[in-house]
């Protein structure tokens, strides 16, 4: 979650220094070089694929696939809205390259704005990716994070109730640790009832996707503390194991920032035995 969703615990008391500063979402797209090498999709083949892109899918099918966005011409509601789903996956993957990452996020919403404004109101995961696309764009920028708040949960909101499954329950899981990581009110939107219950909600629906069971094992450690270890050893070996398994092992080294930031926080050591197995 820390690579695409700013952490809000802080930033309003940042706010007061940076009340003078000024930014606005990126302009300049990152440059793809085209290849031969491309899969020949057109853009109605493009569109059929597009629901099997997700975190595991190569960098270089991802950058073909937006190249070809890009060079569509008329911007077809279909491929606006493929451009903010491709522009997502590409800068979540970034950790290094700040500006990289902002410049496919900002592009991100742009297509997600394109396609909301060409009648895509009710596609909920157009609002997903517009949501998720805006976090990384304003991480690093806080006084622009807290003028976006709003936006970020109502997009997420509307998300939630159009295309709740998309992103394997993504609006669950990202509304669910945007009101965990807020302050509470009256300094924030925070509200650890509300993130238990939609996280829980995220795994429930999407028991396969290690990064639901982290997620929820991070909020019940932070919520519930020493009550729910057993519980958050539990989501925590889950996910453990789930990303030592396909599809997930390619992404595995990445994802295992966040379950090892849980798990060391909550003082639990895991292994990679599947209990399940014994």
């Amino acid at each position: 979650m820390r690579n695409f969703l700013f952490s809000l615990t802080g930033f309003f008391l940042l706010c007061s220094f940076l009340a003078g500063c000024t930014f606005s979402l990126r302009k300049d797209i990152v440059y793809l070089y085209p290849s031969d090498e491309c899969p020949q999709w057109t853009p109605v083949q493009l569109e059929e694929n597009l629901h099997t892109f997700n975190d595991t899918t190569d960098t270089f099918i991802l950058e073909c696939a937006l190249n070809l966005v890009r060079n569509v011409k008329g911007d077809p509601i279909h491929q606006t809205a493929a451009g903010a789903h491709l522009c997502f996956l590409l800068a979540d993957r970034i950790e290094t390259d700040q500006i990289r990452r902002e410049r496919f996020a900002s592009e991100g919403v742009r297509w997600a704005e394109r396609a909301l404004a060409e009648s895509a109101q009710g596609r909920g995961d157009v609002y997903y990716y517009l949501a998720v696309n805006l976090g990384i764009a304003i991480k690093e920028h806080p006084t622009v994070a807290l003028k976006n708040l709003d936006r970020l949960v109502s997009s997420l909101e509307k998300a939630l109730e159009l295309s709740p499954d998309v992103n394997y329950g993504g609006p669950y899981r990202v509304l669910g640790m945007l009101y965990l990581m807020a302050p509470p009110w009256p300094q924030g939107i925070g509200d650890g009832d509300r993130a238990l219950e939609l996280l829980q909600e995220a795994v429930r629906r999407y028991p396969e996707y290690p990064k639901n069971h982290v997620f929820y094992a991070q909020a019940l450690w932070e919520i519930e503390g020493d009550a729910e270890r057993e519980a958050v050893t539990r989501h925590l070996h889950e996910g453990l194991v789930l990303m030592n398994q396909e599809p997930w092992q390619s992404v595995k080294d990445r994802w295992m920032v966040d379950l090892n930031y849980v798990a060391q926080e909550a003082h639990i050591e895991l292994s990679v035995t599947d209990k399940r197995e014994e």
